[in-house]
C-alpha cells in the first residue's frame, strides 16, 4: 500500500501525527492530500495518508474501467430501468472475471483487513500514539479500527459518518430526505427564496413523480467532452440531489426551471457528476467487495423497500425500489461473489477514545443524523453539525478549524464558529410563472 508522509508546516510539530481515512470505499487518500493541505490540517502534526488496500496509488488497485463506461452511458438511459441495471450488473460482472484472471482474490478487500492495515502502519512507522481523521466510508472504517484496535489511538475525528451497525443499501434513504428537507427548510429561512419558491420541496416532489412517468431527453455540453444526451427521469432527478447539495444555490431555480420545461440545467448539473469526473482513479471493485459483503447481505429487501416508503412516501414505487447513490446494486452483488462477512463487522463501537463526529446539515450522503447516532455509544464524544455544509466538512473553514482544535484538546475543541456558518444565499430567478 502506497503511503505519504505530509511534514507539518510548523517547525516544531506536535507528537502525535494525524492519519486519514478517505472515503469511497474505493476513493484514493493521495489524491486529496492539496485538500488536507490547503486545510491547514497540517497545522502543527505531520499527515500520514494511505492509500487504502485496492485503491488507485497502491499495488493491485481494484480498478473497473467498465463500471467507469457504464456510469458515463448512464447519462443518456433510463436510470430505474430494469435495463440500466442488467448494464451495471453485466459490468460489475466483467470486471470481477478481469481481476480473478489476473490473481486478485474480492473477497480479501473488507473493512476489517482495512483497520487491520492501518493498525500494522502504525507499528511500521514507529509512531507510538496518532490521532485519526476520517471521511464517509474512512468513518465506518475509523469506528471499526477503534474496536478491533484500539491500542495507540489518541482521538478520531469522524466526518460524515457512516455507521457500521447500520450501513446497507436502504441506510441511504434517510440522509437524502434529510438533506432534502434541510434545504428545502433554508430556502423558506431566506425571504427572498421563500417570496420567489414558496413551493419548491412539494414541486421537486411532483417532478419526480412526473419525470418517472414521462421522462425528459435533452442535450446539453459538458466540458471536454461535448453535447451530451441526458435522459431525467424520476430517480435520475432525485439522485441529482447529491450534487445539488454541494452547491445548493441555485437548487430552487434550477427545480422551479424543470417545473417550467426548462430542464437544461439540472441535465448539465448531472451529466457532469458522471463525464468525465474521476474515471480510471476510482476502485470500484473495492466499493462492491465492502458492499457486496457487508452492507447488502444484512438487509433484505423488503426492509431496503421499507426505509425508501418511510423517508419518502410521496414518491412511486419504482422509484422507491432502488436506493439513493446504490441503485441495482443487489443485481450487481450477484455477479461480484463474495463471502458474507462476520456478523461481528456490525457490532456497534463502543469506546471512550475521544471522538467528534462532525457533519453537514445538507449531507444527502451521510446525513447529520448519524454523527448523533455514533456519539451515542462514544463515551467522550463531541457533536458538531455544519448548517448548509454538504458531504465533509474537513475542508470548509469552520470544519477545519473545529477539527484541529479537537486535536489540540479533544475533550474540549472549540465550536465557536459553528453558530456564525449559514447556508449560501439561494439565486433568485425573475418573476415569470410561479413554481406552484
Amino acid at each position: 500500500m502506497a503511503v505519504a508522509l505530509v511534514k507539518s508546516a510548523s517547525p516544531t510539530p506536535r507528537p502525535d501525527p494525524i492519519v486519514f481515512l478517505t472515503g469511497g470505499p474505493g476513493a484514493d487518500a493521495l489524491g486529496g492530500i492539496e485538500e488536507l493541505t490547503d486545510a491547514g490540517l497540517n497545522r502543527d502534526r505531520d499527515l500520514v495518508v494511505l492509500s487504502q488496500r485496492g485503491t488507485f496509488s497502491s499495488q493491485r488497485p481494484l480498478l473497473c474501467p467498465e463500471i467507469d463506461q457504464f456510469y458515463a452511458d448512464r447519462v443518456h438511459l433510463r436510470y430505474d430501468a430494469p435495463s440500466t441495471g442488467d448494464r451495471y450488473a453485466q459490468a460489475a460482472a466483467r470486471c470481477h472475471e478481469r481481476l480473478t484472471a489476473e490473481g486478485v482474490d474480492p473477497a480479501a478487500y473488507t473493512t476489517s483487513e482495512n483497520a487491520a492495515d492501518v493498525a500494522d502502519l502504525r507499528k511500521a512507522l514507529g509512531i507510538r500514539e496518532w490521532n485519526v481523521l476520517s471521511h464517509s466510508y474512512g468513518t465506518q472504517l475509523a469506528l471499526t479500527y477503534m474496536r478491533m484496535f484500539p491500542q495507540g489511538i489518541r482521538s478520531v475525528t469522524v466526518d460524515g459518518v457512516v455507521p457500521p451497525s447500520e450501513a446497507s443499501p436502504g441506510w441511504t434513504w434517510s440522509s437524502m430526505r434529510e438533506s432534502f428537507d434541510d434545504i428545502v427548510a433554508a430556502c423558506a429561512a431566506q425571504s427572498a427564496c421563500h417570496r420567489r419558491y414558496p413551493d419548491i420541496g412539494a414541486t421537486f416532489l411532483r417532478m419526480v413523480r412526473e419525470l418517472e412517468a414521462r421522462p425528459v431527453t435533452t442535450y446539453v455540453m459538458v466540458p471536454q467532452v461535448g453535447r451530451v444526451k441526458v435522459v431525467l427521469d424520476g430517480g435520475a432527478l432525485l439522485n441529482w440531489v447529491v450534487r445539488a447539495s454541494h452547491a445548493p444555490a441555485d437548487f430552487p431555480l434550477a427545480v422551479d426551471e424543470l417545473a417550467h420545461g426548462r430542464p437544461e440545467r439540472i441535465a448539465e448539473q448531472w451529466a457532469a457528476s458522471w463525464i468525465p469526473g474521476s474515471q480510471g482513479m476510482f476502485a470500484h471493485g473495492f466499493s462492491l467487495s465492502v458492499w457486496c459483503s457487508e452492507w447488502v447481505p444484512f438487509e433484505t429487501p423488503a426492509e431496503q423497500l421499507a426505509k425508501g416508503r418511510q423517508a419518502f412516501p410521496e414518491l412511486p414505487p419504482s422509484v422507491l425500489a432502488q436506493a439513493p447513490q446504490l441503485p441495482f446494486l443487489r443485481q450487481a452483488c450477484r455477479n461480484w461473489p463474495v463471502p458474507t462477512a462476520p456478523a461481528s463487522v456490525r457490532e456497534v463501537t463502543r469506546s471512550s477514545i475521544p471522538t467528534l463526529a462532525i457533519s453537514g446539515s445538507f449531507d444527502a450522503q451521510t446525513g447529520a443524523q448519524w454523527g448523533r447516532f455514533v456519539a451515542r455509544t462514544l463515551s467522550r464524544s463531541t457533536v458538531v453539525t455544519l448548517a448548509g455544509v454538504a458531504h465533509g466538512t474537513f475542508d470548509t473553514p469552520c470544519g477545519s478549524e473545529v477539527i484541529t482544535s479537537f486535536y489540540d484538546d479533544p475533550d474540549h475543541p472549540d465550536t465557536s464558529c459553528v453558530s456564525s456558518v449559514e447556508p449560501v444565499p439561494f439565486l433568485v430567478g425573475s418573476e415569470g410563472a410561479s413554481s406552484s
